[in-house]
């Protein structure tokens, strides 16, 4: 099955004076909040991206849109159609780092140190080259 490379959800950014701008996304169950208008619109694409690409993942049904002109909202809120890229969101979940442990010799770990090694990047090396990458 294709990927959608862009999914557009309605966010509800509900203002109430002296605090952070609430942001829901009905149809995902999900919320965040902003300072102003830019950080909430970027808070809920940051949001709305981790959200779809864990459906994704997980294989679970991503559920469609309510179209804007359908969403119920008060007086102190807005309705914005929130979009976002997920092929640059995918990348950079698949490009992050995960933590691993391994165990040394401690007079190899004490040596290294001494010589201000970097281990993760040494490690990176070593699986790339035996990997043949």
């Amino acid at each position: 099955m294709k990927n959608t490379e862009r999914y557009f959800y309605p966010a509800v950014f509900t203002y109430e004076p002296e605090q952070e701008i609430a942001v829901d996304f009905p149809d995902l169950k999900c919320a965040t909040s902003g300072t102003n208008d830019d950080d909430a619109l970027l808070s809920a694409r940051e949001l709305l991206g981790c959200v779809l690409c864990g459906l994704e993942e997980d294989g679970e049904e991503i559920p469609p849109p309510t179209p804007l002109t359908q969403v119920k909202t008060q007086d102190n809120e807005r309705v914005i159609l929130v979009d976002v890229y997920m092929p640059s969101i995918r990348q950079a979940h698949i490009n992050r780092s995960i933590n691993r442990t391994v165990t040394l010799p401690a007079w190899l770990n004490a040596a290294a140190l001494e010589r201000n090694i970097n281990f993760s990047q040494v490690l990176q090396d070593a699986l790339k080259s035996q990997l043949h990458l």
